[in-house]
Formats: structure tokens, C-alpha cells, sequence
């Protein structure tokens, strides 16, 4: 399938590189460079990133935190992810915008899907940031909800496996990989690919989820290029 344009979805965990918290320069840098290699290519870019590397509001709840208090400090923790990207993606010489679910200038514009459209039109990456705006909702349901407010051609799931598995490859060695299944095949088989609002919102809106590791130098742009790379839930 040729992508035009693509909602990239990345884990705030993934920026930690090797570290334990926060975020690693160099995963960082390598990041920018991969999503350069498409943005050459014409490529209109949509990035919602996590902030799991930060914090969870799940997290903090399930360790006596209020949540909704908890969720709002999840999206400051993309917001941060997002101006870090922001930083990397301009110092390499790609134009970016920053949009966010919660309103906070002057470091963001408020999400609209006409501004986020404008935008990518314009050839600027745009990342959009903290979250759906409101708790109760992961960082999955707002790249799948971005994904279908820009009519992006598919969610591009970044992660640190090459797709998607009868099981968790990490934990069992006879695991076999799919090169695609369809909604109803992955939640009757119970495969954890989003969580369950994210899945929902992209099985009913038809967008398709492309996950693959976002860690292979080389793997974003093959992609691009037509590569068979991961796996396709549609």
C-alpha cells in the first residue's frame, strides 16, 4: 500500500533508549532521523507520542493518585515528549508544529482538524500532544482518533517488536508473527495490539494499524516504499 499520509504513533518508553526515566538524546536523534527519511519522500507526518517515560496517570492511580488528576499529568508528560521530538526534528531541518488536545500557549496551538490538515498540507510535520484533552483516555485512543481526524492512510504503531504475535515473543519462543489479521480475528484471539477504545475506534472508522519496530534503522521509510514491514490490522 502507498502511504501519503500516516499517523505515527510512539511510546513515551521508547525515549528512555537504555535508560531507566526520561529521555535519551540519541534515541531521540535516531528518531528524527527516520521520520526525515519520509518526510523526504512527501510524506504528510501526524505524530501523537505517550509519556510513559514520565509518567502515568494509571499508574499514579493505581498508587493511590487521583486519577483524573493523574491523566492530566500523563498529557503534560506528552506535552514535554513533543516539544523534545519538536527539537530533534528542527535542529535535522524538518519544519514542525506542535497541536495539542489541552491548550497550552504559547507552546502549542489547541487541536483542530482543519489546523493539523493546513499544516500537513504545508509539508510540516505535526505532532500533537497531550492527549484526547480529557482523562479516562490512553495515548492509543488519541493517536486513533487523530489518525481518523487528519484521514490519515493508516496508524503506524512504533514498537519495540516487529509485529504483532500468537503470544508475547519476549516471553515465548514459539510465538509465530502475523503479516496481517483482521479486527475481529486479533480481539477474538485476545491480542493486546491497543487498548480496547483505540481498536474500536479504528475497526469502525476503517483504519487500518501498521505495528512494527520503530528501533530497525531503515524500517519507516521501507514502509513507505511498499516493504512488507510488521503487521496490518484491518
Amino acid at each position: 500500500m502507498e502511504y501519503k499520509r500516516i499517523l505515527l504513533k510512539l511510546s513515551g518508553e521508547a525515549l528512555m533508549g537504555s535508560q531507566q526515566y526520561g529521555i535519551d538524546p540519541k534515541r531521540l536523534s535516531d528518531y528524527a532521523c527516520e521520520i526525515k527519511s519520509i518526510v523526504e519522500k512527501k510524506v504528510q507526518v501526524g505524530i501523537v507520542i505517550g509519556g510513559g517515560n514520565i509518567f502515568r496517570g494509571l499508574q499514579g492511580a493505581g498508587e493511590g493518585m487521583d486519577r483524573v488528576q493523574g491523566d492530566y499529568m500523563g498529557m503534560l508528560a506528552t506535552t514535554i515528549n513533543s516539544l523534545a521530538l519538536q527539537g530533534a526534528l528542527e535542529k535535522s531541518g524538518v519544519k514542525t508544529k506542535i497541536l495539542s488536545g489541552l491548550p497550552i500557549e504559547p507552546i502549542a496551538e489547541a487541536m483542530s482538524r482543519r489546523t493539523a490538515n493546513d499544516y500537513l498540507e504545508e509539508g510540516k510535520v505535526v505532532i500533537i500532544s497531550g492527549g484526547t484533552g480529557n482523562p479516562f483516555f490512553t495515548t492509543d485512543s488519541a493517536s486513533a482518533l487523530r489518525a481518523i481526524e487528519i484521514q490519515a492512510d493508516a496508524l503506524l504503531k512504533g514498537t519495540r517488536v516487529d509485529g504483532v504475535y500468537t503470544a508475547d515473543p519476549e516471553k515465548d519462543p514459539d510465538a509465530k508473527k502475523y503479516d496481517t489479521i483482521t479486527f475481529d480475528e486479533a480481539y477474538s484471539k485476545g491480542l493486546k495490539i491497543m487498548d480496547l477504545t483505540a481498536f474500536t475506534l479504528c475497526k469502525e472508522n476503517d483504519m487500518p494499524i501498521l505495528v512494527f519496530d520503530m528501533n530497525i534503522k531503515g524500517n519507516l521509510i521501507k514502509i513507505i516504499s511498499g516493504e512488507k514491514i510488521g503487521t496490518i490490522v484491518k
